[in-house]
């Protein structure tokens, strides 16, 4: 059967044998058993849904199996034969260039080069997961290679419900994730109706067919590291030859060591999981792998003689290189953390003193004590960290949880107030006001062609747009300009593709739209292939997370969720290709509401029409919300794009003198 053929079908007709699990893959952790006998019942009821009734008899006891094995019913015997990775568009049958696109993107987050737990359809975070079980994705690969452009293919937490009637303008495909019910929106509800098979965690972009690798975290990563070592260093001092130390080689957080050589520091990356950080080594993103603190300690005191730009990965944890490095009275200039701390208790971070292969077990055989050793691992981490902060590291919060989970664990971690925490999100102190605010976020293309003659031509047309918005941009944004046109100038040097020939920059609304178009007139002349944009939801206007991307709203409004809504309405009708909201992301399930998008270029005039519209709103939205929560920097951008948009009405705030307030109550 050809490849085409496969994605036909569908399901199979006929049962496929039985599949081993394959040995020596990165499998997912085991989720906790939390269900009666009688939801385990309901869940293999749920699952045998998907097939005929003459299958039943021997699905039934499969999926009883892996229900109790892993927590899950996955059913891996029905995962394809072929190679999951992304094809050029042309290689899918479709009757719609957009759904061939949407095709190339999730064989693209299920790559095992790309994949976190690709057996388990989770592309990063642990949990992130394209789908639940592989019959949803058989069944979407069928629908996707069926439609046509005036129908939408809806789909709910992977499950693909069925393809409406619609139109040409409205969306291939409308992508919902965990979106609860708010009362059932707890950690132990996720595992519940995720071991039900009725919900799953998208995380941000694994959910919405999205995630191009590591590459769309290196970029954000590089801008954060630069600019925390600009808050501590004298101007014109180099980061050569200083730290920053970090946790965490995963599907995001595996970023973080080429980000730090683009920085020009010493990264030191600690991570438990010997696979993760070997697989890091192995692709280049990280040179140095070490395996004890001795050898650890010996490579970062000759890194810092000789002033190196380096990073080194530490098969272990963190907690140990943060409590080692004060005994040794190394200095630690920047500090962060990037574990999956939004699932602590199931794999998302593992506590010191227990072992990586202790510490699974423990997880399901024994999840009370796991949580207590957590609780106590992280606040030994957080009290090291305060250490090192009395010295004058500067430490921050990189949104994945660490400092809530830590107030939540009892560790010293909150302010003096009670309410704050005494370090700073990456978004308050980094990329909120220097970013964010003025609609700078990450703009994602593709080259669906699969060429990487057509990425190096994008990779140029982008930094000609740039180039060129460069010679009118206020002082306010140049750097920002700057840093993106020195990023696109050497992003090929730096090897940034993992899976599909994909790039990143970080770009405001007039930057995105006119790479856009710039791509769209390539793709029309005949110069490149289709570009598939998109974006991380971690971004302007997409996300409400109160603990991240919105952390820098002061106005009581960080936790609503009406951005991320009006965001993923708004795109859907101004001309996106797909849309995707979620319930959940790098800080957790029930702590933020995500949206994203994707739209195809063609090289149409309608094309051209829907970039201009869906871009410009896509950041505008959320530059208006942090406008009005009264942030100086988004004020000024949005009353320069209403100056160069007439027909842009955006409500603007009246700023209060504190005198008139401060002796009212």
């Amino acid at each position: 059967m050809t490849f085409k053929e496969a994605i036909l079908q569908g399901v199979p007709a006929k049962l496929p044998p039985k599949r081993p699990y394959p040995k020596g893959v990165n499998s997912a952790p085991k989720r906790k058993d939390i269900l009666t006998v009688e939801e385990k019942q309901l869940a293999i009821k749920n699952a045998l849904r998907y097939f005929p009734k003459d299958w039943h008899t021997t699905l039934a006891e499969e999926f009883a199996e892996e229900l109790q094995l892993y927590g899950r019913i996955y059913m891996y015997r029905f995962k394809p034969n072929y190679k999951m990775y992304a094809r050029p568009i042309s290689e899918y049958p479709s009757k719609t260039v957009q759904a061939a696109a949407i095709m190339l993107m999730i064989q693209n987050n299920l790559d095992p080069a790309v994949a976190q737990h690709p057996e388990e359809l989770i592309t990063y975070g642990g949990n992130g997961a394209v789908f639940q079980n592989w019959a949803q994705y058989l069944l979407t690969m069928q629908y996707l290679a069926t439609m046509t452009d005036e129908q939408t293919l809806h789909m709910y937490s992977g499950h693909p419900m069925g393809s409406f009637p619609s139109s040409k303008q409205a969306p291939r495909v409308v992508v919902t994730n965990g979106m609860m019910i708010p009362n059932y929106s707890k950690p132990d509800d996720w595992e519940k109706f995720n071991a039900l098979g009725v919900t799953q965690y998208g995380q941000m972009t694994a959910g919405s067919f999205m995630y191009i690798g590591p590459q769309g975290i290196v970029h954000g990563t590089t801008i954060t590291v630069m600019n925390a070592f600009r808050k501590i260093l004298k101007q014109g001092e180099s980061p050569n030859g200083k730290i920053f130390l970090t946790a965490g080689l995963g599907g995001m957080s595996g970023a973080q060591p080429k980000a730090g050589n683009i920085a020009g520091c010493i990264t030191v990356c600690a991570e438990v999981n010997p696979k993760a950080a070997t697989k890091r080594y192995e692709q280049g993103w990280v040179d140095v792998l070490v395996g004890t603190l001795d050898d650890l300690v010996n490579r970062v005191k000759q890194a810092q003689t000789k002033s190196e730009v380096v990073s080194i990965a530490y098969i272990g944890n963190v907690v140990d290189v943060w409590e080692r490095f004060y005994e040794d009275d190394i200095f630690i200039h920047v500090g962060s953390d990037q574990t999956s701390l939004h699932i602590p208790w199931t794999g998302g971070y593992y506590p010191v003193d227990v072992s990586y292969e202790a510490s699974n077990n423990m997880i399901r055989e024994q999840p009370k004590l796991f949580k207590k050793k957590v609780q106590e691992s992280l606040k030994r981490h957080a009290a090291a960290i305060n250490k090192h902060a009395k010295k004058g590291t500067y430490f921050f919060d990189y949104g994945n949880a660490f400092l809530l989970e830590a107030s939540r664990a009892g560790a010293d971690v909150m302010a003096e107030n009670g309410i704050d925490f005494k370090y700073p999100s990456y978004v308050q102190d980094i990329l909120g006001p220097m970013c964010f605010d003025y609609g700078f976020g990450p703009f994602r293309w593709v080259c669906a062609s699969g060429k990487s003659e057509d990425l190096d031509k994008t990779d140029a047309i982008a930094a000609e747009v740039l180039q060129e918005i460069m010679t009118h941009a206020p002082a306010e944004i140049k750097q920002q300009m700057l840093d993106n046109i020195t990023w696109i100038k050497d992003a090929k040097n730096n090897k940034m593709v993992v899976g599909s020939q994909a790039r990143i920059l970080y770009a405001d609304a007039e930057g995105r739209v006119k790479i856009a178009k710039a791509f769209n007139d390539a793709i029309a002349k005949g110069e490149i292939g289709p570009v598939v944009l998109g974006r991380d939801h971690h971004d302007v206007s997409g996300t409400d997370s109160p603990f991240r991307e919105t952390s820098n709203i002061y106005d009581g409004s960080r936790f609503t969720a009406d951005m991320a809504i009006q965001n993923v309405i708004g795109d859907s009708f101004r001309g996106a290709t797909w849309v995707s909201i979620h319930n959940g992301g790098g800080v957790g399930w029930g702590e933020v509401i995500n949206g994203g998008f994707g739209m195809v270029l063609d090289g149409s005039p309608e094309a051209e029409k829907r970039l201009k519209s869906m871009l410009f709103y896509d950041v505008n939205n959320g530059i208006a919300r942090r406008s009005w929560a009264r942030n100086d920097e988004a004020i000024f951008a949005i009353k320069r794009e209403m100056e160069r948009t007439p027909n842009l009405k955006i409500t603007l705030p009246n700023l209060v003198d504190d005198k008139i307030i401060n002796n009212l109550f």
